[in-house]
């Protein structure tokens, strides 16, 4: 992640209006730690302490730790509430209330096709969560086999999965609950470094997965590259048999600006002959009510067929009313983006002010790096090495609750002790002011502490 020294605002920050007055973390001179003489640094120790406890006298209650979105964007969806108006027959007929239905709705599936950019007849519609769709992929893959008995990772012996790192969290319980070992592989600009990716799979034919966020990547918001998408793509030619890629397609729609085009992995793996490798997912949870959205899961004829007769075994079918509702309420893509935009024009404001304060508290030092994402949920900040446990510590003394440092790699270890993700979508305008001036002093004051402490 590139270090921002005098990056200009982001682009959305005039919508922005001034919160109330906030207590203001001290400024530290642009001079590196390893110059600065002992007395410079506990002076300015006790400043920021001192403002520290400033904010503990508040007894603040603000919590920046999961991209959930804010009560104002659930209500761009309550409609759904009442859109039937009794009328519950789906295009072909069948009456949504009943049993019946393994793979969903047909205009449920359109639906999630133009949300992932495929082809409707390679779509299975779910429940409500993408994570469930997920979990229950990896487990018949690992278990039982996604093209019979013998394809099961698990007959092997040890299985293994690359996560690109810093990644999302609920992937890697995923792993680590399934007792799949997890190789970290860094992210780039670009997306994973696809170099290491390929050498690591062409030395070790126990790798059988990867997770991917491809688009607005929890946390650091990349968008993975045209030629990242296709090297993955090309990626069962190396690996071992049986690899496959989960491709989490959470922030498909979720752009802040202009929208960020994604090159279509479906496309890449018909071009190399390797459509059975990728299994891909996206959900309507952060585009209607994030507890009761509609989840999609695209995959080839052959995983299709493996996954559901798993499903026939553990379910009668999803809730195809919800399937119903989400599509009247969003009939085409128009109605789609047009809903989207009404999100982003929510969400814009509130990551200006968490990019507003990084550049004015941190830009042109060395106590901090971030990314201003064109989407998503997060942005990722990378404090000095060592400093992340102490500064969410401290903001959580505050009253400021951020994820657990480490949460954004497996095992819950960060082996630098630098990533924190900030999420800012809850809070309302002035709550996130306050939230980020005690941010940047929790992460200045730990800083500090670490250089005085040697």
């Amino acid at each position: 992640m590139a270090c921002i020294r005098a990056r200009l605002p982001h682009p959305c920050a005039a919508a922005v209006a001034t919160g109330p007055a906030v207590p203001h973390s001290p400024e530290i001179p642009l001079l590196r730690f390893e110059h600065a003489a002992p007395g410079q640094l506990r002076a300015l120790e006790a400043q920021l302490a001192d403002t520290h406890r400033a904010f503990v006298a508040q007894g603040l209650a603000l919590d920046l730790t999961r991209g959930k979105p804010s009560a104002e964007q659930l209500a761009l969806s309550d409609a759904l509430d009442g859109i039937l108006d009794r009328h519950y027959l789906a295009e072909d007929g069948t009456d949504a209330r009943n049993y019946g239905g393994l793979d969903g709705l047909p205009e449920a599936k359109r639906f999630g096709a133009a949300l992932m950019g495929v082809d409707p007849g390679s779509v299975l519609v779910g429940g409500n969560s993408s994570l469930t769709l997920m979990y229950q992929a990896v487990l018949v893959a690992h278990r039982f086999g996604l093209t019979g008995a013998d394809s099961a990772w698990s007959r092997g012996g040890t299985v293994r999965f690359l996560c690109p790192v810093p990644g999302y969290d609920r992937h890697f319980t995923v792993c680590e609950q399934l007792g799949i070992e997890m190789l970290t592989v860094p992210m780039t600009a670009d997306g994973p470094d696809m170099d290491r990716v390929e050498a690591m799979l062409a030395a070790d034919p126990s790798i059988k997965g990867m997770w991917c966020v491809p688009k607005y990547s929890n946390p650091t918001g990349v968008v993975y590259s045209d030629a990242t998408v296709d090297r993955i793509a090309r990626l069962a030619q190396v690996a071992g048999e049986g690899f496959r890629v989960f491709w989490d397609n959470a922030y498909a729609v979720h752009d802040l600006q202009d929208v960020r085009p994604l090159a279509s992995i479906e496309a890449a793996c018909r071009a190399h002959g390797t459509v059975n490798s990728v299994l891909q997912f996206a959900s309507t949870s952060k585009i209607t009510h994030a507890g009761s959205g509609v989840a999609f899961m695209s995959a080839s004829p052959a995983n299709l067929a493996g996954f559901k007769a798993f499903l026939t075994a553990c379910t009668i079918g999803p809730d195809k009313v919800n399937q119903l509702r989400t599509v009247r309420l969003l009939p085409d893509r128009d109605a789609l983006m047009a809903h989207m935009q009404r999100h982003a024009a929510i969400l814009a404001p509130r990551f200006a002010i968490v990019l507003r304060v990084l550049e004015e508290q941190f830009a042109g030092g060395d106590l901090g790096q971030w990314e201003a994402p064109s989407g998503g949920y997060f942005v990722a900040f990378d404090t000095r090495p060592g400093i992340a446990s102490a500064a969410v510590a401290l903001a959580a003394e505050a009253g400021v609750k951020l994820t657990p440092a480490g949460a954004t790699f497996p095992y819950g270890r960060d082996p630098q002790d630098r990533n924190i993700r900030i999420a800012p979508s809850v809070p309302s305008l002035p709550q996130l002011e306050t939230a980020m001036a005690v941010f940047a002093n929790s992460v200045k004051l730990a800083s500090v502490r670490a250089a005085l402490a040697g």
